[in-house]
C-alpha cells in the first residue's frame, strides 16, 4: 500500500526533501483541512499522505516521544506532531484505489497508532479506558452509552477550542487598539506574546477532538472492510453459483407458467405471441387488446433465462420464456433522431400554417379598412352639402321677425 502512494507523491519528495519539519507539518496540516473540507484532489491527497509519511518518519527519528512520559513531560511546541498519525490515517482512507481493503488497513493502523500514543502519554479519557478493557458485549445500549459519552467529549472540545479563539481575537483588538494610542518600547513586545498555557490547552482540546473522531472512524473502517472482505469470499467461494441459482429459478417461473398456458389452451382461443414490448405494456394497462393487430419496426428485446448467463436462444422454450420476461415500463417506439424530425416537421407545418394566417389577416384588414374610409368620407361630404342648403334655405334669424315688436 505504502509503496503503492509513493509511485504517485515523487514529485512531492523531492518539493520537499529539505524542509524541517515545523514547516512540512504546516504545509501537510494545510493540505488535510482541505482534504477534510473535500476540496482537493487524489494527486493531492497523495501528496498529503507522502507528507505526513515524511513528518512521521522524521518524529520517530527524533524520537519526540517515550512510552515512559506522560503529557506533563511533553513540550507545548511537540504537542502538535501527536497529530500526525491521526492526519495520516485521515488522508489515506480518502485514496482512491481499485482494491480499498488495503487503504482500510493502512489507515487503521495509523489511527490505532495515534490512540496508542495518546493513551501511554495519558490523553485518552479514563472513561473511554474502562469502556474497552471490561469487554462488554457489544449491545445496542453499550453501543449508545459508548457514543453519547463520546459526543459529549466532542463538544466539550469544541466549545474549548472556540473559547480560546474569541479569547485570542478580543487579544488582538485590544493590542492593535494599544498599538494605535501609545507607541510601544524596546523590550514591550513580550508582553504582547500570546500565552504558552493557553496553546498548550488549544493543542491538548485539538488532540482531545482528534480521538473521538479516531475511535469513531476505526468502527467505521473496521465495519466496512468487514462488508468488503465477506463479498470478496462470497465472490471467490461461488463465483458463477449466484447466476446460476437465479437462472434456475426463473427457469421454473417461466416453466410454471408456460404449464399453467398449457392447462388453459384447450378452453380458450389461442392468440399470436406478443414480441413488442410497448404493445405488451399498452394490453396490460387496458389501452389495446391481444386480437389487435400490432406491426412494429423494433426488435423485441430479450429478458429472460438465455441473457442472464449471456447465449443465444437454443431452444424453443428459450425463446418463448424470453418473451414473457419483459420490462415493467414502456420501451421507445422510435429513436431519438426520429422523434426529432417528427418534431422539426411538426414546427415548419405550425410555421407554415401561422405565416398564411397571418398574410391573409393583414390583407383582409387592409381591404376593409381602405373600403370604410371612402364609404365615411362619402358620408360626411352628403352631409355637409345637405346643411349648405338647408341654411341657404333658411337664413340667420328668418323664423323669429314675427316675434319681434317691429316685425
Amino acid at each position: 500500500m505504502e509503496a503503492q502512494l509513493r509511485l504517485h507523491a515523487g514529485p512531492a519528495a523531492a518539493e520537499s526533501g529539505d524542509l524541517p519539519l515545523p514547516a512540512l507539518f504546516d504545509r501537510a496540516s494545510h493540505l488535510h483541512s482541505l482534504a477534510s473540507s473535500s476540496s482537493l484532489d487524489q494527486e493531492g491527497i497523495r501528496k498529503g499522505v507522502d507528507l505526513l509519511r515524511r513528518c512521521d518518519e522524521m518524529v520517530s527519528k527524533l524520537g519526540l516521544f517515550s512510552s515512559n512520559e506522560t503529557k506533563e513531560d511533553v513540550s507545548t511546541a511537540n504537542l502538535k506532531y501527536l497529530l500526525v498519525p491521526y492526519y495520516l490515517g485521515e488522508m489515506t482512507e480518502h485514496v482512491e484505489q481499485e482494491d480499498r481493503i488495503p487503504v482500510l488497513k493502512a489507515s487503521q493502523d495509523h489511527l490505532k497508532e495515534f490512540i496508542s500514543t495518546c493513551e501511554a502519554l495519558e490523553l485518552v479519557p479514563e472513561n473511554e479506558l474502562e469502556l474497552s478493557r471490561q469487554g462488554r458485549p457489544e449491545t445496542a445500549a453499550n453501543r449508545r452509552e459508548q457514543k453519547v459519552a463520546r459526543f459529549r467529549r466532542q463538544k466539550a472540545a469544541e466549545t474549548k477550542l472556540q473559547e480560546i479563539k474569541e479569547r485570542k481575537e478580543r487579544r488582538g483588538r485590544s493590542l492593535r487598539a494599544a498599538a494605535l494610542s501609545a507607541p510601544i518600547e524596546a523590550g514591550e513586545e513580550d508582553d504582547f506574546e500570546d500565552d504558552g498555557e493557553e496553546e498548550r490547552e488549544a493543542w491538548l482540546a485539538t488532540i482531545s477532538l482528534a480521538l473521538c473522531k479516531a475511535f469513531d472512524l476505526v468502527d467505521m473502517l473496521k465495519k466496512e472492510e468487514e462488508m468488503l472482505l465477506a463479498v470478496k469470499e462470497r465472490k471467490e467461494k461461488d463465483g458463477s453459483a449466484f447466476a446460476r441459482e437465479m437462472l434456475d429459478e426463473r427457469t421454473q417461473k417461466a416453466e410454471a407458467w408456460h404449464h399453467n398456458a398449457a392447462s388453459r389452451a384447450p378452453y380458450s382461443e389461442p392468440a399470436n405471441p406478443i414480441t413488442c414490448a410497448t404493445f405488451a405494456q399498452d394490453v396490460i394497462e387496458g389501452r389495446a387488446s391481444v386480437s389487435q393487430a400490432h406491426d412494429h419496426k423494433h426488435q423485441p428485446m430479450i429478458f429472460g433465462p438465455a441473457s442472464l448467463v449471456g447465449g443465444g436462444l437454443t431452444s424453443e422454450r428459450e425463446r418463448m420464456a424470453a418473451q414473457v420476461f419483459q420490462p415493467s415500463y414502456r420501451m421507445p417506439t422510435m429513436s431519438i433522431e426520429e422523434a426529432g424530425l417528427t418534431e422539426m416537421k411538426i414546427m415548419e407545418q405550425w410555421q407554415e400554417s401561422t405565416a398564411k394566417m397571418i398574410q391573409e389577416a393583414t390583407s383582409s384588414w387592409h381591404k376593409d379598412d381602405t373600403s370604410q374610409a371612402e364609404d365615411d368620407e362619402d358620408a360626411e361630404e352628403e352631409k355637409a352639402r345637405a346643411w349648405d342648403d338647408w341654411k341657404d334655405e333658411n337664413p340667420r334669424g328668418a323664423g323669429n321677425k314675427k316675434l319681434t315688436p317691429c316685425g
